[in-house]
């Protein structure tokens, strides 16, 4: 058992605000949240009692899109246009990486969100075996996603890896997936189609992210992208869109009618110059809105506060307008929407009873003096120096710059850097 106190607590609960108090967790979950009673905790034999000093705890960051394994493509692909980036500096060198390659990789990974105060994460990559391996090993809360286009994966992987990855208490989940509208034949979307409508499952793509795959799309089917997709009965039971940066009013509306969560990713989109998403105009939908990082190839930096900052600074530049998209609401998205957007639906506020995916916040650091208002300083201001604590299931994995993962981050740079000179010849 472990206990917090002397803390700051924001439970991302609507309108409850921050309040002062202590949080206890017994067998990875929360078994009390409120008021200080150190006389009842006086009554308990704890493994940990923890003094916040006046720290923020709060639920962790849902990084809802990601390419986890990509870490070996940091910095080596870059300044290109995304179709071009694609098809000349990331698929030749993926086809050269193996799966045990893939777990070291999605384990340096790992070490970056736990410093981003990022809880879980929602994988798009190749080998899901071995991403789930990779999370399972360093305790870290994974959802993967398939990855199916016209030259990897099979629809009878995902469903194999759909019906293995279901077990409700699990860190690792898998979810019906494909890479996108633009690298699949029309037989794949269709078979995916078919699963999705056999499992009642949601379905998770990227979509419209560029106006080059838009305008493809349209020339070759007479419709959007995401119309498309949704006339083939992909979005039935719901799902997600990674990017949607170039959406007409009809795909709104179609989102907003199979009930599913737009992924925003706006270092990506920025720095691979895709455009600005319309994150206001869904917000007015009421579209459940979640944020990624996506990989660190098209980012290249796996930081949730980084990613805040940008969700509402871009939305006000688009609009014209400075009051849209509030730090409330950027808050909202990268935590309890990311959490919906991954079907996690206990680790998405703190409150009795939930997952104990939990993290404390420095607010003794200048960038988050004085403490007006904690949200906006959070969303305005905070950066990843003020990530003091990441809990996942009730267990730390990263505290004041140490990481307890069970590798040695030595042992992993230097398995990445290794894996990396190797691709790259």
């Amino acid at each position: 058992m472990i206990r917090i106190y002397n803390a700051r607590i924001l439970t991302m609960e609507d309108e409850m605000p921050v309040f002062d108090g202590e949080l206890w967790i017994r067998d990875g979950k929360i078994s009390y949240i409120g008021d200080m009673i150190p006389e009842k905790a006086a009554q308990n034999q704890w493994d940990r009692q923890i003094n916040a000093k006046g720290n923020l705890i709060m639920p962790g960051f849902k990084n809802a899109h990601t390419h986890s394994a990509m870490t070996f493509l940091r910095s080596h692909a870059d300044d290109l246009p995304l179709l071009q980036w694609l098809n000349e500096q990331v698929f030749p060198y993926e086809a050269k990486l193996t799966p045990e390659d893939i777990y070291h990789l999605s384990k340096l990974a790992i070490m970056e969100y736990l410093t981003s105060g990022i809880t879980a994460n929602f994988d798009m990559y190749l080998t899901p075996d071995t991403i789930a391996q990779a999370s399972i090993d360093c305790g870290f809360r994974t959802v993967m996603t398939g990855a199916l286009n016209d030259f990897t994966q099979s629809l009878e992987e995902m469903e194999q890896w759909y019906r293995k990855y279901q077990e409700k208490e699990s860190l690792v989940h898998f979810e019906l997936g494909f890479h996108a509208e633009y690298t699949n034949c029309k037989e794949n979307l269709q078979g995916i189609a078919k699963l999705a409508q056999a499992y009642h499952a949601p379905v998770y793509t990227h979509n419209s992210e560029g106006q080059p795959e838009v305008e493809q799309c349209l020339k070759k089917t007479g419709m959007t992208p995401t119309a498309y997709m949704d006339s083939l009965g992909l979005f039935e039971y719901g799902g997600g869109l990674y990017h949607c940066v170039h959406m007409t009013e009809e795909d709104l509306e179609i989102v907003k009618k199979r009930n599913m969560t737009v992924v925003t990713n706006p270092a990506s989109n920025l720095k691979l110059a895709s455009g600005i998403a319309p994150v206001a105009r869904m917000l007015d939908k009421g579209i459940n809105l979640a944020i990624g990082t996506d990989g660190p190839a098209s980012n290249n930096c796996l930081d949730m506060f980084r990613e805040m900052f940008l969700v509402t600074a871009l939305a006000k530049y688009r609009e014209e307008d400075a009051s849209v998209v509030d730090a409330k609401q950027v808050l909202k998205m990268a935590t309890v929407g990311g959490a919906k957007a991954m079907n996690l639906t206990d680790c998405d506020i703190l409150a009795k009873g939930k997952q104990a995916d939990l993290i404390m916040i420095d607010l003794n650091q200048p960038n988050m003096q004085p403490v007006h208002n904690i949200q906006k300083n959070l969303v305005y201001s905070g950066s990843k120096q003020n990530v003091e604590m990441t809990m996942v299931a009730g267990k730390i994995l990263y505290e004041n710059g140490e990481y307890y993962i069970g590798t040695a981050p030595d042992e992993i740079y230097k398995k990445a850097d290794e894996i990396s000179r190797r691709i790259m010849g």
